[in-house]
């Protein structure tokens, strides 16, 4: 991550929202291209935890979270608050522009 251009992201962003009106609809363009994208599940570390990410869901609130997994015990972070690995899975890409979109 971290290696894409300005112009790169702004066309990743209107790629994801071109049919969305108001910022409801573009988020959910932008949460699509997570879905499909995002290689899943991956292993990260939060809070010096290994944790699973296995996929992204919207919340009840309308952020992007991310659902992870140590074992049995589950939680879900918002995927612009999770840490991700070295090296970034495919689609990493796609966080970043989320990020960059949601300003």
């Amino acid at each position: 991550m971290g290696t894409l251009g300005r112009a790169e992201i702004e066309a990743m962003i209107e790629e994801a929202t071109v049919d969305a009106y108001g910022e409801d609809e573009q988020r959910t363009g932008l949460f699509t291209m997570l879905e499909e994208r995002l290689g899943l599940p991956f292993v990260t570390v939060v809070l010096g935890v290994e944790v699973t990410v296995r996929g992204v869901a919207l919340a009840p609130d309308g952020r992007v979270v991310a659902p992870c997994s140590r074992g049995r015990v589950r939680q879900s972070i918002g995927i612009l608050d999770l840490p991700l690995p070295a090296p970034a899975p495919e689609g990493a890409e796609w966080i970043e522009a989320y990020r960059h979109w949601a300003g």
